[in-house]
């Protein structure tokens, strides 16, 4: 609605994982490079995690847009599945054609065996990427396990990718997934941006549209920003794009801290759940 009157080619802050708007702060560019170690160099497991809205589906998508040929790959994001609906999710995505009638763990795993020897024999790398993996059963997490048995007797078969939000973690931690959380030996944990990194990733994001433009955020409205998005980048979209329209509304292309507040005020109290709960006074002295 506002990237016309800003002189964008399109919303600098939607909400969905485009790679292309992938930041690559210090964090975000080490978690990149460990998801390619981990493909390049076979080692079977990397887990990726973080909370939500930090970026990791933009960080999977960004991945999957960099790899060429070589690479064949699977991309479970629905994670509400019971083991055989996996299997049969992932002979999907590598493009398997199965049978309806043999419907069972034991076929489906012999197929996909039968696929990565011969993508093994053609000199290709296959990858599993499993996003919203803190989702998964534990019944389906060690079906996942198994899969990382499918193996030559030098090498892996099949480089398996969890990304998931920090409970990801803790539920690794059970003594029943001890064998796979053993298994996982590249791992990455993502954090929040710092004030700098907010203010860097806003105008990367207004670059990538064509921007910025005449749109200038002033430093006071960059610091409420992290403020009440605590360097979050969902958020920090949210809210920019917010802000945007309203300054659209009133024709300016100056966002300052009265269009930031009014911006807070227009997403509503319960977006910012984390800051009022530990900065109720601060969010009503800043919002006033």
């Amino acid at each position: 609605m506002y990237a016309d009157y800003f002189g964008l080619k399109e919303n600098p802050f939607s909400l969905s994982p485009d790679a292309r708007y992938l930041f690559r702060s210090e964090q975000h560019r080490d978690a990149l490079n460990s998801l390619i170690y981990g493909i390049k160099e076979k080692k079977g497991f990397v887990l990726i995690s973080g909370g939500i809205g930090l970026g990791k589906t933009t960080i999977c998508r960004s991945l999957l847009a960099s790899l060429d040929d070589s690479v064949e790959t699977a991309l479970i994001f629905n994670t509400a599945i019971s083991d055989l609906d996996l299997l049969e999710t992932i002979l999907g995505e590598y493009g398997i054609d199965i049978k309806n009638e043999s419907r069972n763990k034991k076929y489906y795993i012999d197929v996909l065996n039968e696929f990565l020897l011969k993508n093994f024999a053609a000199g290709k790398t296959a990858v599993l990427l499993v996003d919203e993996a803190q989702n998964l059963s534990h019944g389906v997490l060690e079906q996942i396990r198994m899969l990382s048995n499918l193996e030559t007797e030098t090498e892996k078969l099949i480089q398996i990718i969890l990304i998931g939000q920090p409970e990801l973690n803790n539920t690794l931690m059970l003594p029943a997934l001890r064998q796979l959380n053993e298994r996982i030996t590249v791992r990455y944990d993502l954090k929040p941006f710092s004030p700098r990194e907010v203010s860097d990733y806003i105008q990367h994001r207004l670059t990538v549209a064509q921007g910025p433009g005449s749109i200038k955020f002033t430093g006071g409205a960059l610091n409420l920003i992290y403020f009440f998005a605590e360097g979050i980048p969902r958020r920090i979209n949210a809210l920019c794009d917010r802000a945007l329209l309203i300054a659209y509304t009133k024709n300016t292309s100056k966002i300052d801290r009265r269009i930031v507040k009014l911006a807070v005020h227009d997403i509503g109290l319960d977006y910012f759940q984390k800051t009022m709960s530990s900065g109720r006074k601060l969010w009503a002295r800043l919002t006033t």
